[in-house]
């Protein structure tokens, strides 16, 4: 059988080669459609790789501020609530300078949909250290490798939310076809839980970026495999109330 593409993506995207942002835009136009929710979504991005979306995506989109993308979807949200709203951010967007945003929105157990994009350093802007950098990993602003005594360790933000009334949480990664399809599992019911009016939701993907990490796309998939999920596992952490 032929496969489809979504309406939304109506242009190629403009994300690296190898990069897993394109798969990811995939998997929510997928789910969105699957969902009939397509012609109703609305996506708040910030600055950072998400901001390459708003020319190639096919829902509106409002570009926030660096790291607001969470507080302007929860405007967006109060203002269209029947809508299916959602934030499309990586970890150095909302880890670090959005970083209250992320976790106010959370915390307030607002109804909406965090997709959060996880390749350990801000890839848009050259490859600086971001707060999900590995231990000893080098970066731009790293060069000799994370030290942990002086930066603080890796930022789980996946263990931070457990303890709060959310309505799901889950961490997948696209490194084979097996891990794409438990992904968007996870996506779709992210949506699900915002559609039946639970409250919060976020997944968080861990995605290859082989420019900054000076990788093929093939060793990036390994180094996650055997090295990024040691430090932040994959799976579903909260789902209706229900904790790992």
């Amino acid at each position: 059988m032929e496969r489809k593409r979504p309406k939304m993506l109506y242009v190629d995207h403009k994300f690296c080669p190898g990069c897993g942002h394109g798969i990811v835009n995939r998997l929510i136009a997928e789910v969105l459609e699957e969902m009939s929710e397509d012609g109703n979504a609305l996506c708040a991005v910030a600055v950072g790789c998400s901001s390459l979306m708003p020319d190639t995506y096919g829902v509106d989109i409002v570009q926030a501020q660096h790291g607001r993308a969470a507080a302007v979807a929860v405007g967006m949200k109060k203002c269209r609530p029947d809508s299916m709203v959602f934030s499309y951010q990586g970890d150095g967007d909302a880890l670090a300078i959005g970083f209250s945003e992320t976790m106010y929105a959370a915390i307030r157990n607002d109804n909406i949909t965090v997709i959060f994009v996880n390749n350990n350093n801000f890839g848009m802007t050259g490859g600086q250290m971001s707060p999900t950098t590995l231990e000893n990993q080098k970066t731009t602003t790293s060069p000799k490798g994370r030290d942990v005594t002086t930066t603080g360790k890796p930022l789980d933000v996946m263990k931070m939310m457990k303890s709060l009334d959310v309505a799901y949480l889950a961490r997948g990664t696209m490194t084979s076809s097996a891990e794409i399809l438990k992904t968007k599992k996870y996506i779709r019911k992210a949506f699900e839980a915002q559609k039946a009016g639970r409250g919060y939701s976020m997944v968080e993907i861990l995605s290859p970026c082989p420019t900054n990490w000076g990788m093929t796309p093939l060793a990036s998939c390994e180094r996650i495999q055997n090295i990024v999920r040691e430090v932040y596992p994959l799976g579903e952490f909260c789902d209706g109330g229900a904790k790992e």
